[in-house]
C-alpha cells in the first residue's frame, strides 16, 4: 500500500502535536526527545513527498476560487 503525501502530512501533524502534549504533561525527557527527532524525520519525508507528488491540475491563477470567481470588473 502506497502512503499518499497527505497521509504523511497527517502523520507529521499527529506526531508533533503528541510531542507538544507530552512536553506539557512532563513526560520523561527521552520520550519527548526521541518523538521530536522522529517528528523531524517524518516532516522531511512529508515535505519531499509533497514536492515530488505527481499532481496535475488544469486550474490557473485566473480561476481564483471556484466558489467565488473573479469578474473582470471587480479588479
Amino acid at each position: 500500500m502506497k502512503i499518499s503525501a497527505m497521509d504523511w502530512l497527517g502523520l507529521t501533524t499527529l506526531i508533533l502535536v503528541t510531542v507538544t502534549l507530552f512536553a506539557a504533561m512532563d513526560f520523561p525527557f527521552n520520550w519527548v526527545f526521541y518523538l521530536t527527532v522522529t517528528g523531524q524525520i517524518v516532516l522531511v519525508i512529508a515535505v519531499y513527498k509533497i514536492l515530488t507528488d505527481d499532481y496535475t491540475t488544469d486550474k490557473t491563477f485566473d480561476d481564483f476560487y471556484e466558489d467565488q470567481p473573479i469578474r473582470d470588473n471587480d479588479l
